[in-house]
């Protein structure tokens, strides 16, 4: 009885003793210093990291000397940790984050004191983080991301189309001269290329009734922003010849019109005509005009009351009225033309008028 008394207390001791000692040790631990722990030599590959909670209070622990390449942290929770005092700045490149779930919170994390100049992130891939760098075909070259344009097509650019216009400089009568004045141009192409058929003369009212017209069809093509080169045929019926025809027309400084085209006829004659014109709004209807020419020829020319050098000169001012869109535009003026060098003194001669001055009124439109 005496043994059996003595033996529980015993028994009881030793359980408690049993129970304490798992507690002790962990308190030990959290006081360890790891900084002097080589666990280089350590294989840790094989270690199952999964199951570990890593929530609690690691700041006291000195990772500092710890060789965690081969070590697996895919499902290791590092919500809570604080990793401003881990030096990251060792060799990193042989730690596998490949399993790592990142997705979760990390707000609680403190990542200052973190130096990270060491990891090697080359084959990370952040393709699917917002703001990464987008998969090449993530936009079709055409804009239309796969989605087909339908029953009318794919669309066309407006400069590539080719279209056509028709352009009515003058249309007017000169009371004084009984004779009609005309000068239009049509064009059909692209901003690019174009065919252009133009005309410009006069047809008599009175007598004979005759028809002095310039005609010709060309290639038109820009040559720069404001200038614009023209090349063809041409045929005028003022001496019954067609000619070559190459010229140049745009905007001058000052938004003057200008044009200047040659004529190379079949007999040699080489003719120029020069013009300019400028536009003078007074508002948003009212506009006048004043317009000058010039022609010259290279040889004389009998038959045809030409001679060698600049034959005539021409002047008109015009007051015009815009409406429908400016496309319409009636005007009244007053024209003027004379003759030059030895083409006043063969106009002498043959009993011509060297000066000739009409009031003109007609209408000008485009469409």
């Amino acid at each position: 009885m005496k043994i059996y008394k003595v033996g529980l207390p015993f028994i009881g001791m030793s359980s408690l003793m049993l129970l304490m000692s798992p507690l002790a040790n962990a308190a030990e631990m959290s006081n360890m210093d790891h900084g002097s722990m080589d666990m280089s030599g350590m294989d840790m590959s094989d270690m199952d990291h999964s199951s570990m909670d890593m929530s609690g209070n690691m700041s006291d622990m000195d990772h500092s000397g710890m060789d965690m390449s081969g070590m697996d942290h895919g499902s290791m929770d590092m919500s809570d940790m604080d990793h401003s005092g881990m030096d990251m700045s060792g060799d990193m490149s042989d730690m596998d984050h490949s399993g790592m779930d990142m997705s979760g919170d990390m707000s609680g994390m403190d990542h200052s004191g973190m130096d990270m100049s060491g990891m090697d992130h080359g084959s990370m891939d952040m393709s699917g983080m917002q703001g990464g760098e987008a998969p090449a075909d993530a936009r079709s070259p055409d804009y239309s991301n796969g989605v087909p344009y339908g029953r009318f097509g794919k669309p066309v650019m407006m400069g590539s189309l080719p279209l056509w216009g028709v352009s009515v400089d003058d249309l007017g009568y000169q009371f004084d001269d009984d004779q009609i004045n005309y000068e239009f141009d049509t064009w059909y192409g692209t901003d690019s290329n174009r065919v252009t058929l133009r005309s410009e003369g006069s047809i008599q009212t009175k007598d004979d009734k005759d028809i002095d017209s310039l005609t010709s069809l060309s290639y038109w093509k820009p040559l720069s922003i404001f200038w614009n080169g023209e090349a063809g045929v041409a045929y005028d019926t003022e001496n019954d010849k067609s000619a070559v025809m190459a010229g140049i027309a745009g905007t001058a400084p000052y938004f003057i019109e200008t044009d200047a085209r040659a004529y190379l006829y079949t007999d040699g004659q080489v003719r120029l005509d020069l013009g300019a014109e400028y536009e003078w709004r007074l508002d948003q209807h009212w506009v006048v005009i004043p317009e000058v020419e010039l022609t010259a020829f290279s040889k004389d020319d009998t038959d045809n009351h030409i001679t060698k050098g600049f034959n005539e000169f021409g002047a008109d001012v015009r007051l015009t009225y815009e409406m429908l869109s400016r496309q319409l535009a009636p005007y009244v003026g007053i024209s003027y033309e004379t003759a030059l060098g030895n083409a006043r003194d063969l106009r002498r001669q043959e009993d011509e008028a060297v000066d000739s001055s009409s009031v003109t009124a007609g209408v000008k439109f485009w469409f």
